[in-house]
């Protein structure tokens, strides 16, 4: 009669085997596969794939690969990784139809047998000093995934106001409305042990910027560690990412998670490890409850709303009066308003008194309506016949502060922090 371990019947019930330090002397077998996605990048190929060979050449102990994952590029850059994979070992080259840094490090990293998977940006913006303390964790059976933070204490950084506005500003998004507690979720400096990114990646919807941000939260709320690595980083001024639409697109992207984490459909315990969780980790709730949380998570919706309602504001006003189309416009992003604050600001969940929340939420409504209304008379009292830019230029200024009234009579009258277990007797959950 045999007996059945832990691990063994752990592994049938489909959880992750326990972390343990990564076999390193299989021959013929790279420990590490480092991807570079690349598009059109011709002309810092070469250079930087060169200069990450010798590197690793150099300071990495065991056997390592370079997978150059061509991104549909449309210059040289296929023939220049062809060439470097035929000239140098230890390099291939992968190349793909359509573009999306997602899609390609989703393919490239599910069809390597390399135990410890990585990537990094073509331009080499981070120190390659921070390659082995990233990955050692992983190799040692520390950590699940590893990430460079160019946020966490120690890191040094060297880019524009702008981009370094835009990433706090992110960040603070995603720990505000996610409740997310890694520091840095776009930093092109990431690595992952295998048998989690097996069972991970299928959960990743997301084929483009928002990719690493997705597969981080969706890591951390099932209880995988995340090791942090301060980076030396250096912004390249010839990048080519378009910053508005990356940061419209993830603003997407975590209303999309978000919704997701809310209605509790992500399989996360697929990902739950048979050892060791940090018990914090049982502590995450669907959605932020405290006060900054709530405010982070409530501009996020209110700005999503605020471009909503000013787009129906404009279609409306194509065939009608500024009145009317105002009350129009603002009517149907209330409604949205209300339902979205409900979910991912407050965490009400299922439809117990979500009839009461809507008709408190139009009280709201009509509150913001007097104001934006009173705005709209008082200008044409003034004007005569404003133009449309000055209109709109109004309509946003008393809709902040309709905003800031909104907040508080959300969190206080609409949707309050009931902490007596009572107050839960109809059902309703947060």
């Amino acid at each position: 009669m045999t007996t059945e371990t832990t691990e063994t019947r752990e592994c049938r019930a489909g959880a992750l085997p326990a972390r343990e330090h990564l076999p390193v002397g299989v021959a013929g077998r790279p420990v590490l596969d480092v991807v570079i996605p690349v598009h059109n990048e011709q002309k810092d190929l070469e250079r930087c794939v060169r200069r990450l060979h010798a590197h690793l050449t150099r300071t990495f102990p065991y056997g390592f690969r370079i997978t150059v994952a061509d991104n549909a590029s449309t210059d040289s850059t296929p023939d220049i990784a062809g060439a470097l994979a035929a000239a140098v070992p230890e390099v291939r080259s992968v190349r793909l139809e359509q573009k999306g840094r997602g899609r390609v490090l989703r393919t490239v990293w599910s069809a390597s047998e390399a135990p410890v998977l990585a990537y990094m940006d073509v331009d080499l913006s981070t120190d390659l000093n921070a390659l082995l303390p990233l990955v050692a964790p992983l190799i040692s059976g520390h950590s699940d995934l590893a990430i460079g933070s160019r946020l966490a204490g120690g890191s040094r950084v060297v880019r524009g106001p702008k981009r370094e506005f835009v990433s706090r500003a992110y960040n603070l998004i995603l720990r505000g409305s996610l409740a997310a507690r890694f520091s840095d979720a776009q930093c092109g400096f990431k690595a992952i042990r295998r048998e989690v990114a097996e069972r991970l990646l299928p959960m990743v919807e997301d084929t483009g910027w928002f990719f690493d941000t997705e597969m981080l939260v969706l890591a951390e709320r099932a209880g995988l560690r995340i090791h942090e690595v301060p980076v030396d980083w250096v912004d390249d001024p010839d990048s080519t990412v378009h910053i508005v639409k990356t940061a419209t697109d993830d603003l997407k992207g975590v209303w999309r998670v978000g919704r997701a984490l809310a209605r509790g459909t992500l399989p996360l315990d697929r990902l739950a490890r048979p050892f060791g969780d940090d018990p914090r980790d049982r502590t995450l709730s669907g959605v932020p409850g405290g006060l900054a949380r709530q405010l982070v998570g409530f501009c996020v919706v209110g700005a999503l709303s605020t471009v909503f309602y000013l787009g129906l504001y404009a279609l409306f006003r194509l065939g009608t009066g500024a009145q009317a189309a105002n009350a129009a416009a603002l009517l149907v992003s209330a409604v949205a308003n209300t339902a979205a604050n409900r979910r991912l600001t407050f965490g009400v969940r299922g439809r117990e008194r979500a009839v009461r929340h809507q008709a408190q939420g139009l009280v709201v409504f009509g509150i913001g309506l007097a104001l934006t209304s009173g705005s709209l008379a008082a200008l044409e009292a003034a004007t005569g016949n404003p133009a449309q830019a000055t209109e709109m230029a109004v309509l946003i200024a008393a809709n902040l502060a309709a905003t800031v009234l909104r907040f508080l009579l959300f969190r206080a009258w609409v949707f309050p922090d009931r902490r007596d277990p009572s107050s839960y007797a109809q059902g309703e959950t947060r």
